[in-house]
């Protein structure tokens, strides 16, 4: 496609409809609050969109908590790397693995209750802007917590607090809760290749 002075023209027209339309929906939006972040699907990603934006609320000087439910029998990187920063980050990694690795009900259940303890506790501090609950949405798929309650302790917050909520499988009545909800597609993943988890990437 050929460039011309004209079609410059009607670039710049309607680049500057659009800032006009795009700066009025900023004019006229509301305050800052807290907001809860879903992010679902069966895709790659919903844990790395977290940990990166964890990584971003950090640069913004932000205390920040996170609690893993169901990983944790072995470290990831982003384990490794946001432990070594106790003073801005609490990290903790409450699962005993997967629960094809665990086949223990009764135990996943207890993991999960204690995980959500930890959970309340930073959803009652004020002082930390931004919670990543990782696979909270896998646990309560399985029936491990109580939805209701999960949901009332995320409304009550501080309202500065933000949270991101992770895992395959969100329920509808998380879904309703979320200001923004994201449901990753997967097209392709290099483990229907044969290929394993690698560091890094995965892990």
């Amino acid at each position: 496609m050929t460039d011309s002075p004209e079609r410059d023209e009607r670039h710049l027209a309607r680049m500057q409809r659009k800032k006009a339309v795009i700066d009025e929906r900023i004019a006229n939006s509301p305050d800052e609050c807290g907001l809860v972040l879903v992010l679902t699907g069966n895709g790659k990603g919903k844990s790395s969109s977290a940990f990166g934006m964890l990584a971003r609320a950090m640069g913004h000087g932000m205390q920040c908590g996170v609690v893993q439910f169901i990983k944790g029998r072995n470290s990831t990187g982003e384990e490794l790397f946001f432990r070594r920063f106790p003073e801005q980050v609490r990290f903790h990694v409450m699962g005993e693995g997967f629960t094809w690795e665990t086949q223990d009900r009764q135990r996943d259940i207890a993991a999960a209750t204690a995980a959500w303890e930890v959970s309340r506790e930073l959803l009652r501090d004020p002082s930390i802007g931004l919670v990543v609950l990782d696979e909270l949405n896998i646990a309560l798929k399985h029936g491990y917590l109580d939805l209701d309650q999960v949901l009332s302790d995320l409304q009550a917050r501080p309202p500065m607090q933000h949270v991101v909520v992770t895992g395959r499988g969100a329920k509808p009545e998380m879904i309703e809760m979320g200001d923004t909800v994201t449901e990753m597609g997967m097209l392709k993943h290099a483990f229907q290749a044969g290929i394993k988890a690698q560091k890094g990437v995965e892990l």
